[in-house]
């Protein structure tokens, strides 16, 4: 398994980064792509990366509650790092019309603006996507055939709206959201329309931490050792053997973000 989205830039991982990357590994996760959510954040997962090569990549991006932050839609800095071995896609980037965090003209042209760095240099897509559904379809339809890759991260949405995205050839990213009685039952039924090749895990770290996961942690946190746990619901929900789901979406991540994990 590869947990293709870690925020371990996070500060909630700062006392023990090195401690849940080994739990992580005791746990059979196999590899990991670190988020890299604003310019800041994008060279600090870079930094990480780099310290435990063929085990950590990371992304380079502007999450859109931080497209208010950007002055300069060439991104000279995302695309500095682009060039760097650990990097593997550009983002997290997209739109987030539920918090608004940054003003919706500046998320949009933010999101197109790393689209089309993408696009330039060959390379996949990590993208979010919520309460956005229409605009963000409507501003990556165009680029989509000239993008090697694109995949939706922590999909949350409806059944019309996967369609969309495997209509529009996008991977998609499942969290420990799945696990989640509350919000999940949607997701849960629906899972099973994911091509295999289509489909990868995640926990997006050290958000979602997995409800039904027993004994319950002591912590809230998050982190890579509960992927196991995320893929066995996922393949569940899917009526699918969980060795048949890791070992397909273990192959399918490789390929995305061409990558051989150690």
């Amino acid at each position: 398994m590869i947990d293709i989205g870690v925020n371990l830039t996070n500060s909630r991982f700062d006392k023990d980064r090195d401690e849940v990357i080994a739990r992580a590994k005791e746990a059979g996760v196999e590899g990991l792509i670190l988020t890299g959510t604003c310019i800041e954040e994008s060279i600090q997962a870079q930094e990480m990366a780099r310290n435990w090569p063929d085990y950590c990549y990371s992304t380079a991006g502007v999450h859109p509650h931080d497209a208010k932050t950007v002055e300069d839609l060439s991104l000279p800095e995302i695309r500095r790092l682009a060039a760097e071995p650990e990097v593997v896609a550009i983002g997290e980037c997209g739109l987030d019309f539920n918090r608004d965090f940054s003003p919706r003209p500046q998320q949009e042209a933010v999101f197109e603006a790393q689209l089309a760095l993408a696009a330039e240099l060959n390379m996949p897509v990590f993208m979010h996507c919520r309460d956005a559904h229409e605009r963000f379809m409507a501003i990556l339809k165009p680029w989509r055939d000239k993008l090697p890759a694109a995949v939706l991260h922590c999909f949350t949405g409806t059944e019309a709206e996967l369609r969309d995205c495997l209509a529009l050839d996008l991977h998609i990213g499942i969290t420990g959201w799945v696990c989640d009685e509350r919000r999940g039952t949607e997701l849960r039924d629906i899972v099973r329309y994911i091509p295999d090749n289509r489909l990868m895990i995640e926990t997006d770290c050290p958000y979602l931490l997995p409800r039904d996961y027993r004994p319950k942690p002591k912590s809230s946190r998050n982190e890579p050792k509960f992927l196991p746990h995320i893929a066995t619901v996922i393949a569940e929900c899917r009526n699918q053997d969980p060795v048949e789901l890791m070992a397909a979406s273990y192959a399918t991540t490789q390929a995305f973000f061409a990558i051989r994990a150690a």
